[in-house]
């Protein structure tokens, strides 16, 4: 870590040009900062723009490529047992799969990189910002995106690895914690907590259709994170359980234009980026960096207007598809998440696929769909923090407090009215029966968006695809790779590397050896 942040006023300066969120044009057109020193910068309001725009398009790293036919999201998928590979090239994701990675595994080391420069970028943001002359207004907002900004990166990493250097401020080798130790994880949420409820009162709007934060995207995200805070591993029980159905209620009371689609494939329509269900995205546009979930595509068949390609390095297995409901609308072939036809080079004869494959992030604007042909342009966004999974937080909490509350149960009712499932009355239920129940529809409804192995860890629960029941974390077989789940594995490592620059870093995490 310590070699990169001794240069963050270059990687800050190199992310500048990128600029890019997509969605406003202003995100992707900035002009060449290039001529600007660390010395001349943050003096114009267009340098706070130009700063802002950096650290959001650093969170792209989540899409960037990790090896041969793998990209980095895939360290949330492939551990969880709803996804396979069809291709085993990628050493690295082989071992994510099988549950064997180690100190040395690529996507680990990414993911460091990629969430501590987000961070980097961030704390110049809030450290710099507050002494450029500008509109004040202005000014707190772009402090308060940055503030968000930081807290999805640390509530990641946090997450990913437990306790975690806590860098709050712009660093260089004159750094006086240039090898920042381990925090421990109560302060990292504790931090996280405080990022949130400040940028909570930094004015911005309640919704931005230009993929910029947003007051409903801060009070979405601050109830995630009391939601894990409630459970493992900190175990904060009932009282935050009772924050995060509070914060999760202000999102639902307050609504206005948010609301669930009506059907599936606006999820992953492209002309429907930043509104509606999706409450915060990371953005994407072709002319800057394309959407990268290709790697979900069949292998070497002709779906799109590449013909005969794809990787199919993530997709689903058999036994979660069909762990779904008879007639669930989301396993409906091109309507809902899942695809078993398509048609050839995206536009041409129709043909079968032989399996299901992953259909949530499939863009039929750029591949292709009966009739007319794709536009080769990919410009769909990744979908962070969606509607659907504030109404399921909302119903898990709450019934964490106070059992299957009526709101409780409409929220979750929403979610399978909209898959055209009937769900039992709410008489029916006990607080044991509807929190599994949620849980259940947590794993159909928001698989493939990155949630599922945080729903692992945090519950110490894994859903069993054959008995639609939850079995322990621990000794749970990923029948994937035919291997359990181990105690290790609610941690990931720190990465080799990271601990041979920084010797701040040890201890290594539990059962994992060597730097």
């Amino acid at each position: 870590m310590n070699n990169r942040i001794g240069y963050i006023g270059k990687v800050f300066l190199c992310a500048a040009l990128l600029i890019g969120v997509s969605g406003c044009k202003e995100f992707l057109e900035e002009s060449d900062p290039s001529n600007l020193t660390p010395e001349s910068f943050y003096t114009l309001p267009k340098h706070a723009d130009a700063a802002i725009f950096a650290t959001y398009a650093s969170t792209r790293f989540y899409g960037d490529g990790a090896g041969i036919f793998s990209s980095n999201w895939q360290l949330l998928e492939a551990p969880t047992g709803t996804t396979t590979t069809e291709t085993a090239q990628n050493s690295d994701l082989n071992n994510l799969y099988t549950l064997s990675w180690d100190p040395n595994t690529g996507h680990i080391q990414n993911w460091w990189r990629g969430l501590y420069i987000v961070v980097a970028n961030a704390n110049l943001v809030i450290e710099n910002v507050p002494g450029i002359t500008m509109d004040e207004a202005a000014k707190t907002k772009v402090i308060g995106e940055a503030l968000f900004l930081r807290a999805w990166a640390y509530f990641y990493a946090v997450r990913l690895w437990g306790d975690i250097p806590l860098i709050l401020s712009p660093q260089s080798a004159k750094s006086e914690d240039f090898f920042p130790g381990r925090t421990p994880q109560a302060e990292v949420y504790a931090q996280i907590v405080a990022d949130l409820v400040q940028a909570e009162a930094a004015g911005l709007p309640w919704t931005d259709k230009s993929g910029r934060v947003s007051q409903s995207a801060i009070k979405s995200l601050l109830a995630k994170v009391y939601l894990t805070m409630a459970g493992q591993p900190l175990n904060k029980g009932a009282e935050y359980y009772t924050l995060a159905a509070n914060k999760s209620k202000e999102v639902i009371d307050n609504a206005g234009t948010i609301l669930l689609f009506d059907n599936y494939y606006k999820v992953h329509d492209q002309s429907l980026k930043n509104v509606g269900e999706h409450i915060f995205m990371i953005q994407y546009n072709f002319d800057v960096a394309e959407n990268p979930m290709q790697n979900m595509f069949p292998n070497f068949k002709p779906v799109s207007y590449r013909g005969p390609s794809g990787t199919g390095s993530t997709i689903p297995t058999q036994d979660f598809y069909k762990s779904y409901d008879a007639g669930d609308r989301r396993t409906k072939d091109q309507e809902g998440y899942f695809y078993t036809t398509y048609y050839t080079n995206g536009n041409g004869a129709p043909f079968s696929l032989g399996a299901p494959y992953i259909f949530k992030h499939f863009n039929m604007t750029a591949n292709g769909t009966s009739g007319t042909a794709g536009t080769a342009k990919d410009n769909l966004n990744v979908p962070m923090i969606r509607y659907a999974e504030v109404l399921l937080t909302y119903a898990e909490a709450q019934n964490e407090v106070s059992g299957p509350t009526q709101a409780a149960y409409d929220a979750f009712k929403k979610i399978r009215d909209r898959a055209q499932l009937t769900t039992p009355d709410i008489g029916t239920y006990t607080k044991a029966s509807f929190q599994q129940a949620v849980w259940r529809e947590r794993w159909l409804e928001l698989c493939f968006e990155g949630i599922t192995w945080f729903d692992m860890v945090r519950l110490r629960k894994v859903y069993n695809h054959d008995t639609k029941g939850f079995d322990d974390f621990v000794g749970h077989i990923n029948k994937n790779s035919n291997q359990a789940l181990q105690e290790k594995h609610l941690l990931f490592p720190l990465t080799r590397q990271e601990m041979i620059n920084n010797p701040s870093l040890t201890p290594q995490n539990p059962g994992y050896t060597g730097i």
